[in-house]
């Protein structure tokens, strides 16, 4: 045997000796390290093998965490965040600060879940631009929940169409409070003319919860209604959103 020869068959990279420890390479490592149980092979399998509904909410976030932290069990992790924040809407809607707030979220988690949120607001407003908003009202009111639902501040914000009734522009008018209407009502107006609206829709959320209009909320509608009326510009409805569900100020007769 020459000498070359004789070096690969001593070489221990090709014929290690069996009673000498070896390291574990990348694929023993994540068999060993990473997913111990099979837990998260399993989930992905649910999840490409089943519906929308193959996932409870916790396991939703927890697949995302599995990709922004791959080598940690994230299962309590992706529990934690929904009891904080109440639901998965609520894990979606959150500040990235506020998700980091949390001990084991970092800049790449927060961004993961910040991510799925605005993937989840881009498919419904989708939806609600496909046709007019009068007749994909159902649309319309998915993406307010999804958007509008589970914050924890007051959003008010003006949907401005055209003449068939199709979306123009989705205006964020004030994270705040209805307080001083007059502001609210000249703003909407110079902003219909400006983008030459025939008609608008105006949305605010309840933190609290319950949707159930307030004195000031019918009388904001009022002031708009007016103002809007004598420019030609019609303002179908006055939509509340709240964790609880949604209410029509025109359904309910009150405009």
């Amino acid at each position: 045997m020459g000498n070359a020869q004789l070096a690969m068959s001593e070489d221990p990279a090709l014929f290690p000796d069996p009673a000498r420890p070896t390291k574990p390479g990348p694929t023993r490592l994540r068999e060993t390290g990473h997913d111990p149980s099979g837990h998260r092979a399993r989930l992905r399998q649910r999840l490409l093998d089943g519906g929308d509904d193959a996932l409870a909410d916790h396991e939703v976030i927890e697949y995302l965490l599995m990709t922004a932290i791959p080598q940690k069990d994230v299962k309590p992790l992706a529990r934690v965040l929904i009891q904080k924040f109440g639901s998965l809407a609520g894990v979606f809607n959150a500040e990235p600060r506020a998700l980091m707030q949390v001990s084991g979220i970092k800049e790449t988690a927060a961004a993961a879940l910040k991510i799925a949120g605005i993937s989840a607001r881009r498919l419904a407003m989708a939806a609600v631009r496909e046709d007019s908003v009068l007749s994909s009202w159902q649309a319309l009111i998915d993406y307010l929940h999804i958007d509008m639902a589970h914050l924890t501040h007051e959003r008010v914000r003006v949907l401005y169409l055209n003449i068939q009734n199709r979306l123009l522009l989705d205006q964020v008018v004030s994270d705040g409070t209805l307080d001083e209407s007059a502001i609210y009502t000249r703003e909407i107006v110079a902003k219909a003319m400006a983008i030459g609206a025939a008609a608008l829709i105006v949305v605010h959320n309840h933190p609290s919860g319950s949707p159930q209009p307030s004195r000031a909320d019918i009388q904001v509608t009022q002031k708009i209604i007016e103002a809007c009326r004598h420019l030609g510009i019609t303002v179908h409805d006055h939509v509340i959103i709240g964790r609880e569900g949604h209410v029509s100020l025109k359904a309910k007769g009150l405009i």
